[in-house]
């Protein structure tokens, strides 16, 4: 990781529980879920040709990206340094930023930003600055798959406190951007057979 890291929850994933995490997610099934979540989730979408994901891990959703968008240059942030080099071995390591989003800025934008998972284990007092990168980062669309509660809420998250936040945070993103416009919302149930068993939120924008 290139800067060091300053909240108690960056300090939680970039240490062994981001690592044991990764062991925790290996199934194919997050490569097949996430295919039918960005299909339903970009089918309003034009021209898109390159993207940059906000805390990748080691890539499942980007492999996901490449089955519906083979010819799609990607790139990826990504706290854990376990994380990040097996996401370097998927879309190469000179497109792997090993560090915290809160310290990484854009130097070119990108056509598609996405956010899965990501938002929901945020420290909330660093969220408009997370925010700002998400919508400096993009030329056009953000994508953003969280968890969804009207107003903020904090839940137990494997038994630690302070891990785990809902809220809505594409219309906070809206509000704080006024040219950043909602193309496409949809929810996936955990009853659902191609879910991955848990409810899902996820909110299509544009920049007009």
């Amino acid at each position: 990781m290139s800067k060091e890291t300053y909240t108690a929850q960056e300090k939680f994933w970039a240490g062994d529980f981001g690592s044991e995490y990764i062991c925790r997610n290996q199934a194919s099934e997050n490569v097949v879920f996430n295919v039918h979540l960005f299909a339903r989730a970009l089918r309003f979408t034009r021209n898109i040709r390159t993207c940059l994901e906000f805390g990748a891990n080691v890539g499942h959703n980007l492999k996901a990206l490449g089955i519906l968008y083979p010819e799609m240059k990607f790139q990826g942030i990504e706290i854990n340094k376990d994380a990040a080099s097996e996401l370097g071995r998927a879309i190469g390591h000179n497109n792997v930023f090993n560090q915290s989003i809160l310290n990484w800025r854009p130097k070119e934008a990108v056509e598609l930003v996405l956010v899965k998972g990501v938002l929901i284990h945020i420290n909330p007092d660093k969220l408009m600055d997370i925010y700002q990168s998400l919508y400096e980062a993009s030329s056009r669309y953000i994508l953003v798959c969280e968890y969804y509660n009207p107003s903020p809420v904090e839940l137990d998250y494997r038994g630690h406190s302070g891990q785990l936040f809902k809220r809505d945070f594409a219309g906070e993103m809206m509000n704080a951007f006024s040219n950043l416009q909602l193309v496409d919302y949809g929810f996936i149930y955990q009853g659902d057979s191609r879910s991955l068993k848990e409810d899902l939120h996820w909110f299509l924008m544009e920049k007009q």
